[in-house]
């Protein structure tokens, strides 16, 4: 259910730092979540976005009372967005013991941790990835907010093969993400009979992307799908344009939207990005005038974008899991309250999990960026 509305004066929020990882302890009045991302480095701005969205929403509960009396907290930790860093992470959290992982950013680092959260028996939600190694085969403890990488694919190739862009062209991350999204767009394509134009890579972390604006360009595709972090997709646009390219850039969400908005600025005009959420800006749904509602009392301190939405939606999410599970929490009892929740509406975000469906929407719909640091829907 929606947060109850706070006045200014009685929303004066003390907020909550982020802990150090050796004082996480799960127990007593509080649900402890631990949470591995980008903090630093070319994808800082997807964990920080993130978590300021999931945080704004329990900082609001945790003024009402938070779930049965337990106040939740994220203890997060920076991992760079690389696997390794990330797997170490999450052992130190899961050895100090939390009740759920929540909030991962990324493939690779989600794949390193979730076989850890497994073996450990704690919850896995709401990474944000769309990819299908995390989905398949069923894994009782993950669970999933947003929609997978291939419901996204097939959007862009529909959406382009219906202009008769046909002639496709994939640039993208060099490991498990970018296989991801490359799988997703060479499965739809082949259903059409068609096949990608031409595939080039950019390592992760990185933006030397001048090998891949070679091999791409010359291929003089129609369209090119990008499956990268936005600082690398932004280099890509501009060294791709600086070489005579003229075509269309298509993305999936994991860009970061926003944050390929501000890399781009003027340049990024026409750009268009597949979204997993509602268009934060558009006050059309009851769940976005929440959203921003909560932004304005939290004294307008987090910035309104999909990533910080998606954390948002992520945080209701698992509030509603806690909520059904009644009680003092525990890994086993989370588990039960996400599969409890059903068919449910989120102020017109539809969701839907059960104990054989732990992927709550395959919302996905497209946006452009205007060039001006808007997105249009």
């Amino acid at each position: 259910m929606p947060l109850p509305t706070l006045s200014r004066r009685s929303f004066a929020l003390a907020g909550i730092a982020s802990l150090a990882v050796p004082a996480l302890h799960a127990q007593g009045s509080r649900i402890v979540l631990g949470q591995s991302a980008a903090f630093s480095g070319p994808a800082a701005q997807l964990g920080i976005q993130f978590n300021a969205g999931a945080q704004l929403y329990f900082d609001l509960l945790n003024q009402q009372g938070g779930v049965s009396g337990q106040r939740i907290e994220i203890v997060k930790v920076d991992d760079g967005y690389e696997p390794d860093r990330c797997a170490e992470n999450t052992r130190q959290l899961l050895s100090r013991g939390c009740t759920a992982l929540f909030g991962y950013i990324g493939t690779p680092t989600s794949l390193a941790a979730l076989p850890l959260a497994t073996q450990a028996g704690t919850p896995f939600i709401a990474p944000f990835t769309g990819a299908m190694g995390l989905r398949a085969p069923f894994n009782r403890l993950a669970f999933h907010l947003r929609a997978s990488y291939n419901d996204e694919t097939a959007l862009i190739v529909r959406q382009l093969t219906s202009l008769g862009l046909n002639d496709i062209a994939v640039f993208h991350q060099n490991d498990a993400y970018g296989k991801a999204g490359l799988d997703g767009v060479t499965l739809a394509m082949a259903a059409r009979n068609l096949k990608p134009k031409a595939t080039a890579t950019v390592e992760r972390n990185s933006v030397d992307v001048t090998k891949a604006v070679a091999t791409i360009v010359a291929a003089r595709p129609q369209a090119v799908v990008q499956i990268s972090a936005y600082a690398s997709c932004a280099a890509f646009i501009r060294e791709a344009r600086k070489a005579g390219y003229g075509g269309t850039f298509y993305n999936v969400s994991f860009v970061g939207t926003q944050a390929l908005a501000d890399e781009l600025g003027k340049d990024g005009a026409g750009v268009v990005i597949s979204q997993v959420v509602p268009n934060p800006f558009s006050t059309a749904r009851p769940i976005t005038r929440d959203f921003l509602d909560a932004i304005e009392r939290g004294g307008n301190k987090v910035q309104p974008n999909f990533s910080s939405f998606e954390g948002y939606l992520a945080a209701r999410m698992l509030t509603e899991g806690a909520r059904r599970a009644g009680g003092r929490l525990n890994p086993d009892s989370l588990v039960n309250g996400l599969e409890a929740i059903g068919d449910t509406s989120f102020g017109g975000f539809s969701i839907s999990l059960g104990p054989n469906n732990h992927v709550a929407s395959k919302f996905a719909e497209l946006s452009m960026l205007t060039g001006d640091g808007k997105v249009r829907t």
